[in-house]
């Protein structure tokens, strides 16, 4: 009953006769059947955009007060979606690595025991080749993380068998994960500095005041 069911919901789909499966393995956290509800869905694409953006060429460079901007780093976005792991937990992973340079950053992933890791070290590393390949980086170590983040992807459900009859629901989550690698060195201090102590913030206002001066006076 349960497999003439199945087929009569497969036919209204319009799915190919070829690919039913079994009732004992129906689940939506992959497979061909979650492919054909998800096809249209390929994820989020507006964060590869970024690498082809032209900026237009830069005046020559001058000294003193007319001075322009340094030469524009080098730089190269790159994503990995529909991830296996919990956007919550690979929040951790991403996290870690920002402001780290890319040798760093993969010495570091080797050793922390997460799935997450395993994919984030993945997606550094295709961005590496990317940024050689693609944009013209002349050292593929001459690289650290700007922007590492992740987002929320599809969450599928499905049904957990408990005891005596009943039943659950269980989630699949999937996750994206977005990494930017810079040419250049990173910063001192990625994150803002820890909050001044009390003797530092009365020394920068005793500073202060003895800097004052008195508008329109001698």
């Amino acid at each position: 009953m349960a497999t003439t069911y199945l087929a009569t919901m497969l036919k209204r789909l319009a799915l190919p006769a070829t690919r039913l499966i079994p009732t004992a393995g129906l689940h939506t956290a992959g497979g061909p059947l979650a492919k054909n509800w998800n096809g249209h869905n390929t994820g989020p694409q507006r964060w590869l955009q970024y690498n082809k953006v032209i900026f237009p060429p830069q005046p020559q460079q001058s000294t003193g007060e007319n001075a322009t901007e340094g030469p524009r780093p080098a730089y190269v976005c790159h994503q990995k979606t529909n991830i296996k792991y919990s956007p919550k937990k690979m929040w951790y992973v991403a996290a870690f690595v920002r402001g780290m340079t890319v040798d760093e950053a993969l010495r570091q992933l080797s050793f922390i025991d997460k799935t997450g890791a395993s994919h984030v070290r993945e997606a550094i590393l295709e961005a590496i080749d990317l940024a050689v390949k693609r944009h013209n980086v002349e050292f593929r170590t001459n690289l650290w993380v700007a922007e590492s983040f992740c987002g929320k992807g599809r969450v599928f459900k499905g049904i957990r068998r408990h005891g005596r009859g009943r039943t659950g629901e269980v989630e699949y989550k999937h996750c994206h994960y977005f990494v930017r690698l810079e040419e250049g060195t990173p910063p001192a201090h990625y994150y803002q500095p820890a909050p001044k102590t009390g003797e530092q913030q009365l020394a920068d206002w005793e500073e202060s005041m003895r800097k004052r001066k008195v508008i329109n006076s001698l």
